[in-house]
């Protein structure tokens, strides 16, 4: 039994005893972190979401059902996932495939526009069951995969100090809260810091916690079309950056959380929740990398084997989210940007830290996961796809160039 503690995590299938353990599993701040996550969902990326519906021009029916069949498909497979394989996988819609209908989905008729969203899910699947996505990444180097993880979660601590000259007295107190717990109750820090922001937020900004009307969400399905033009235009740019913005930072997140994920379920697994939610208006569910890392960090419990339940409370509240849409959606999105800034921030501070220290511990490849870390976060983007594939396409680049010049005889990345 000692020597099980000192195992790194991995993918473990669920037995007859598992139960009970998920029962002694459960912690305060892994359910938080589930809380921390789906906050982080709700109040910057569903405003993609929003924008590319109206510039699709769906109504407030097709919308509501898009933000149905991504939450729905988010959370039972994410919650699936996680108890299955006791890690913390973290499944969501993908902000940049959101993005990218902004500019793109008014050009279609919307049954054409499921037709590529279906023949996108189909697409992953074939590249997560065969494993072909798993050994590409696989291959890639353990010190740039970590510097892509930190160039995205740069940002988010940025925010923290970036969001001081619109709220000072809740920033700094809610990252004063932080530190002092961090020192006396490291366990319970995020939670301190979240209830000390809500306080200062309510007596300062104010924290308009404010219901919608409505009851559980209808969803609408939709008969999907097809077309060439729809195939080109919509399922090729969705399932390039599905791949390339979602699922590899995803694989990198909890890779370098310290967790070996099995490609071929997880990639497998939510492109068969994507093709089962397309007809109802989601272009996607892919793995999380942002979210992942706030609950697959340590902040969300010490023990790494015990974060699972992170991600099954993130699951299960996406599901509550997706179902009442009206009422919970509303409530997130009110949350002042300021207090989620900080708490963001704070919940992804560890992982920053793990993430910048891995990338740099191995001085021969110090260059390329530098080049990779500013790239990733820089924020570009190309043809459509967001700056982590970048980063870690000229990581790799800069990899090659300088081991190839320093061992010719050499071809592998590693």
């Amino acid at each position: 039994m000692t020597e099980e503690l000192t195992v790194r995590p991995e993918t473990v299938p669920v037995g007859g005893g598992e139960r009970r353990s998920l029962r002694r599993d459960v912690s305060g701040p892994a359910l938080l972190a589930g809380l921390v996550c789906i906050a982080v969902s709700f109040s910057g990326p569903l405003v993609v979401v929003l924008a590319a519906a109206a510039a699709g021009r769906l109504d407030e029916a097709h919308t509501a059902s898009w933000i149905w069949a991504v939450s729905i498909g988010s959370g039972v497979s994410g919650f699936l996932l996680s108890w299955w394989t006791r890690t913390p996988v973290i499944t969501a819609w993908s902000t940049p495939g959101a993005a990218l209908l902004v500019t793109s989905l008014g050009a279609y008729p919307y049954r054409e526009a499921i037709g590529a969203y279906a023949v996108s899910a189909v697409v992953v699947t074939l590249f997560g069951v065969t494993g072909w996505f798993g050994r590409l990444i696989a291959a890639v180097p353990v010190g740039i995969v970590n510097a892509m993880l930190a160039g995205i979660l740069f940002s988010f601590g940025a925010g923290i100090f970036g969001a001081v000259h619109s709220a000072p007295a809740l920033v700094v107190g809610s990252f004063a809260a932080f530190l002092l717990a961090k020192r006396l109750a490291p366990r319970y820090a995020v939670p301190v810091a979240l209830l000390v922001g809500g306080v200062l937020a309510a007596v300062t900004v104010g924290l308009p916690l404010h219901l919608g009307s409505g009851g559980p969400t209808r969803p609408v399905f939709t008969v999907p079309a097809f077309s060439w033009s729809a195939l080109v235009g919509l399922a090729l740019p969705l399932t390039i950056v599905a791949l390339a913005s979602q699922n590899a930072p995803g694989l990198g997140v909890m890779r370098a959380s310290g967790y070996r994920p099995d490609d071929r379920l997880l990639i497998g697994s939510t492109g068969v929740a994507s093709l089962l939610m397309a007809p109802f208006g989601s272009p996607g569910v892919n793995l999380a990398a942002i979210t992942a890392a706030i609950c697959s960090g340590p902040e969300s419990h010490p023990d790494p084997r015990k974060r699972y339940v992170a991600g099954m409370s993130s699951g299960a509240l996406y599901v509550v989210v997706g179902s009442f849409g009206g009422v919970l959606v509303s409530l997130f999105t009110g949350l002042p940007k300021e207090l989620i800034a900080v708490i963001a921030g704070v919940a992804l501070l560890a992982s920053l830290q793990g993430s910048l220290a891995a990338a740099v511990a191995d001085e021969r490849g110090r260059d390329a996961a530098v080049v990779t870390f500013l790239a990733s976060a820089s924020g570009m983007s190309l043809f459509g796809i967001g700056s982590a594939f970048w980063g870690l396409l000229f990581g790799l680049g800069t990899h090659l160039v300088l081991t190839l010049r320093k061992q010719p005889g050499r071809n592998s990345l590693v």
